[in-house]
């Protein structure tokens, strides 16, 4: 039986891991006898409730075989202390494969944890470039990759940049377990979820903003160019406050462009999927939502001055609006629905990597 540790740590990796579980799990299912073991180690990195013990619940997720519980602190503080419990985690569990998502520091301390005890790592998500190297994701993102024997690529452009960097080995473009995710819950969350009745919102008819990028949310002059927008935005605007948002916002002067936002906190995560479904527009600096945008056909405008996910701005769903004022504003006013993108798959990427690891 092929044996894998999973490491997770905050919420697209959750996500993304329950596709994999879930293949996982089908696989079991239909063999005569179960052939591969899955354990969980969660760092702990989304302590909130909202945004980490409850996406266990919703998504169907495996309970952790252990959370560490070691957000906070700065990013090399964390890495560090997540490398050292890693370390021991996989010392006493001893697993074929080490699984890692994304882009986050439990990403990048997942990785070097195994590869430092000679243990394979298998990367979900690999490829992706920002070309931005003043955002830590893109350093988890470019470390990982390199350190690990396979690399599960969502889209073809991820395979061009690994090969560019002299990559091609166990590189496999799969598509996106994200769209796996998506048509899986999307139903679910119309069932269940009752956001849309509590909030008070129209289907079709408000703005969904997310922010929580280093990038703007420790800059005063980028957020305050981005809150000034979406408070100025024609239409009820809905913003989940992250932890890290709210902070920032709560103790300077920018608290006073909240006046016309409706917010929020992190919201359970089938209430996202509600929320991003039956928007008119997403505005959003988080990887992740510009996709489930796509998935769920609404136009996204990204608070950011680039994206790793360019085939949504070439395929016409998405804006690049930076954290300039007038952009967005003309950006949410203009979106519009694009063209198909095949590179994502048809929802079967998860399956697609438990052949390959099954194959290694």
């Amino acid at each position: 039986m092929l044996k894998i540790l999973t490491v997770v740590g905050a919420r697209p990796q959750f996500v993304k891991a329950a596709a994999v579980s879930k293949a996982i799990a089908d696989r079991n299912a239909q063999a005569s006898s179960p052939l591969l073991r899955e354990e969980i180690i969660h760092t702990g990195q989304h302590y909130d409730d909202n945004m980490s013990a409850i996406f266990f619940s919703q998504l169907g997720l495996p309970a952790p075989a252990a959370n560490l519980s070691l957000g906070g602190g700065s990013h090399g503080e964390m890495t560090g202390r997540m490398l050292i419990a890693l370390e021991k985690e996989l010392v006493s569990r001893r697993p074929d494969w080490v699984l890692i998502y994304g882009d986050t520091n439990s990403t990048l301390a997942g990785a070097l944890a195994a590869v430092k005890l000679g243990m394979p790592v298998a990367h979900v998500e690999a490829g992706l470039r920002s070309f931005n190297r003043a955002m830590p994701e893109e350093i988890n993102r470019i470390l990982a990759d390199r350190i690990s024997r396979l690399l599960f690529c969502p889209t073809r452009i991820a395979v061009q940049h690994l090969a560019a960097e002299g990559m091609s080995a166990g590189v496999f473009h799969v598509g996106d377990v994200m769209y796996d995710a998506a048509k899986t819950f999307g139903a679910i969350a119309d069932r269940d979820s009752d956001i849309l009745s509590r909030l008070a919102l129209k289907p079709g008819k408000y703005f969904l903003a997310t922010v929580h990028r280093q990038e703007n949310t420790d800059d005063p002059a980028r957020l305050e160019a981005i809150l000034s927008a979406l408070s100025e935005l024609e239409g009820a605007v809905v913003l989940p406050l992250h932890p890290r948002t709210r902070k920032t916002v709560e103790s300077s002067s920018l608290k006073k462009l909240l006046l016309n936002i409706i917010t929020v906190d992190p919201v359970p995560f089938l209430d996202m999927i509600a929320l991003e479904k039956h928007a008119k527009v997403i505005l959003t600096d988080s990887g992740g939502v510009q996709k489930e945008a796509y998935f769920h056909g609404v136009p996204c405008v990204t608070l950011r001055d680039e994206t790793e996910w360019t085939e949504t701005v070439d395929a016409g769903w998405n804006v690049l609006a930076g954290a300039d004022r007038e952009k967005i504003i003309c950006a949410a006013a203009n979106a519009k629905t694009g063209s198909l993108i095949e590179d994502y798959g048809a929802g079967d990427a998860a399956g697609k990597i438990i052949d390959l690891l099954l194959q290694a």
